[in-house]
């Protein structure tokens, strides 16, 4: 790409990331509650004060209100700019790993991480999966497999997104439903099992096992952690009577059989995995060459 194109590509990419940022923020608050995401207009959800166009400038108007809604005074929170300038990194990211591959690879690997990030931030808070954002993931990557049909991407064949995506669907499904008959609940939630099956289509069987290895690894050692600082304040706090004993072993119970989202987990390694999962590939493959 033209050097001078180039830099007119990345001051787009970085002021639409934070614009596109700012509307994954109104995804994020109203896909998982069901809400229209046209109306009513972007309110404070404590008073319902209409915001003006200056208090919705990307970044900027959080800084000035001083994370509080003008009217009322109510703390703003700060997921707001951080998934505006999370937005805009990524969108500044994919323009300079993938300029080489043109214009249409770098808006469908963009759009597809925006979709993610709704992803990650809706299942972290409401534990649930817009099934509009999986959606936008599956065109996104079927887009990019039709830009490699063309000899514009980056290498990952169709075959080998379909069999992800195929292949990732049918595996999670099957444990889906293995461990409902056993258990008579869900071990994993079917946002989940449909999310990796629109990640396998979008990176390819290969790079995909590496975003579930990360996946499941960065899973295991938030548990973990978790669970040790959870034990830690129990001992640090130990109860006064036998009463605040056993509340004590149900909060553990709880904490312990508890729901834990594990999009954000996949969201997140996918996006490791867009950036860097052939080159982690090719380096793997080359040992055995």
């Amino acid at each position: 790409m033209d050097p001078y194109i180039l830099v007119w590509v990345y001051i787009l990419a970085g002021v639409f990331g934070l614009c596109v940022g700012s509307f994954l923020n109104v995804l994020i608050y109203r896909l998982p509650r069901g809400m229209n995401i046209v109306f009513p207009a972007s309110h404070c959800t404590n008073c319902n004060y209409k915001l003006k166009w200056y208090d919705n400038i990307p970044v900027l108007s959080y800084i000035i209100l001083r994370g509080k809604c003008r009217n009322c005074g109510a703390r703003i929170s700060p997921r707001y700019t951080i998934v505006e300038i999370l937005n805009c990194l990524i969108w500044l990211a994919c323009v300079w790993a993938f300029n080489s591959y043109g214009i249409g690879y770098i808006v469908c690997s963009a759009l597809a991480l925006s979709a993610l990030i709704v992803v990650f931030f809706s299942d972290l808070e409401t534990m649930l999966i817009p099934d509009s954002m999986t959606i936008g993931v599956a065109l996104c990557a079927i887009a990019e497999l039709i830009l490699e049909i063309f000899g514009l991407g980056i290498g990952i064949s169709w075959p080998d997104r379909l069999i992800g995506g195929v292949a990732a669907f049918a595996v999670f499904a099957l444990i889906y439903f293995i461990f409902l008959r056993i258990k008579k609940r869900e071990g994993l939630g079917f946002g989940d099992v449909k999310l990796v099956g629109a990640i396998g289509l979008l990176l390819g069987w290969q790079s995909l096992i590496l975003c579930i290895i990360l996946a499941c690894v960065g899973a295991l050692v938030t548990v973990l952690i978790v669970n040790a600082v959870s034990s830690f304040k129990a001992k640090k706090s130990p109860p006064d009577n036998a009463g605040a004993e056993e509340s004590g072993e149900e909060n553990e119970e709880t904490s312990q059989g508890g729901e834990f989202p594990f999009g954000p987990f996949l969201a997140a390694a996918a996006a490791v995995c867009v950036f860097f999962g052939q080159t982690v590939i090719q380096w793997y493959t080359g040992l055995f060459m």
